[in-house]
């Protein structure tokens, strides 16, 4: 009997622990998952960047050589 209530107090005391545990990292999924999107959001506004400068670029070459042309 007495080692079956050693063995309820350890299993009490652990899952209080683990549960504490747990609680204090409440909300760590929420904001790594925040800094990533936001990471994300902002290479894809350098990739839009860099797109649409070099597209500008090809573009007026092509005009200017299609003027050349005659």
């Amino acid at each position: 009997m007495e080692l079956a209530l050693r063995v309820w107090v350890a299993y009490q005391v652990r899952s209080a622990a683990v549960r504490e545990r747990f609680r204090d990292e409440a909300g760590e999924g929420v904001i790594s998952t925040a800094i990533a999107v936001l990471i994300m959001a902002l290479i894809g506004l350098a990739m839009w960047q860099l797109f649409d400068r070099v597209f500008t670029n090809a573009g007026k070459d092509i005009e200017s050589n299609v003027n050349q042309i005659g």
